[in-house]
């Protein structure tokens, strides 16, 4: 059971998403939470959960709202101990056509997230963020960077009253829409079409994104990006596993998407604490007293001069069967 989360109200915003349906389903089996909220502005999602949750109803609460909402938002976390923020529009080309949307959910809705927390005095606010994040190149990427740039800075208001902290992981097995998800939903593929057979992409298993939320949750003081030293592999790799009878066509990359993922920049790296699984950025600014910061140079160590955490670049790749052993083991939670 997971003790940090015993007797305590968690709300996750965007909720009824890939990773929100998933969470919810791990802590009702391994953790003695009092209550989870879920908040979307999804009514038939948020159904389809109910559904399927009905076991646990007496646990769960559904909130309808958008997190563009300041008031519904104030509402929403009256007696919450624990906010995870997930919502966010995502889809690359998409906002790209509709750029004030991207806006309005992913920069101005955490900044309302940021200010309902520090209202209702909510102990612990943790950003789900993304690889798109670092040096981005389209306009989805940079919604997220000021998104976590929101949020390390929002620790300045609180005087640690509320923790403000973000995640930022890639590419997870069986989250909706992903490209394992969308091969695995068609068994009888004749032909798969291949940006660039050199591209690389992090990726992790739900649990262990379930697993980085967990450790940061336990550790944030506030202003820290936990990211996982997560495995890399070839795309052309994937494909092989996944899809081996199908015929392959490289169309190149698609506007928008890089050849290699990072999570973690040579600049960042200055300021970063590795500590066994993880990578602890911590803030730059001194927006906290830095004193508290001082534990995780207990279990951790400074980074060689001009580190960076690439796919390209990663000592960590996943092989094609430890690609199927992730398959097999992480069926019982896709979405």
């Amino acid at each position: 059971m997971i003790e940090i989360l015993k007797d305590k109200t968690i709300l996750i915003t965007g909720g009824t998403g890939s990773f929100g349906r998933n969470f919810v389903k791990y802590l009702l089996v391994h953790s003695e939470t009092k209550k989870i909220i879920i908040f979307s502005r999804d009514e038939f999602k948020q159904l389809q959960m109910q559904r399927e949750m009905n076991d646990h109803r007496h646990r769960l609460r559904f909130f309808l709202g958008d997190v563009r909402d300041l008031q519904r938002l104030q509402r929403a976390f009256s007696g919450v101990d624990i906010v995870i923020h997930a919502a966010a529009l995502k889809q690359v080309p998409t906002l790209e056509y509709n750029p004030f949307e991207a806006v309005k959910t992913n920069i101005l809705g955490s900044q309302n997230v940021i200010n309902a927390a520090i209202d209702q005095n909510v102990k612990k606010v943790l950003l789900i963020s993304t690889d798109k994040a670092v040096q981005p190149i389209n306009l989805y990427g940079s919604t997220k960077l000021c998104a976590e740039k929101l949020f390390v800075s929002g620790n300045s208001y609180t005087g640690g009253r509320t923790k403000f902290s973000c995640v930022r992981y890639g590419n997870v097995l069986g989250s909706r829409g992903s490209v394992i998800d969308l091969l695995l939903k068609d068994g009888n593929l004749k032909k798969v079409f291949i940006t660039d057979e050199r591209m690389t992409r992090f990726w992790l298993t739900l649990e262990q994104s379930f697993a980085l939320v967990l450790f940061a949750l336990d550790n944030m003081e506030g202003g820290e990006i936990f990211i996982p030293k997560a495995a890399s592999m070839k795309l052309v790799d994937l494909f092989t596993t996944v899809a081996p009878e199908a015929s392959r066509e490289v169309i190149g990359a698609r506007p928008g998407e890089k050849m290699h993922e990072i999570l973690l920049t040579t600049e960042e790296a200055k300021h970063t604490v590795s500590c066994n699984d993880y990578f602890v950025v911590l803030p730059e600014y001194n927006i906290l007293d830095i004193e508290i910061f001082k534990k995780y140079w207990q279990f951790g160590s400074k980074l060689p001069v001009g580190f960076f955490f690439a796919s390209d670049t990663n000592q960590k790749w996943l092989t094609p069967e430890q690609l199927r052993e992730w398959l097999r083991q992480s069926k019982f939670l896709q979405a």
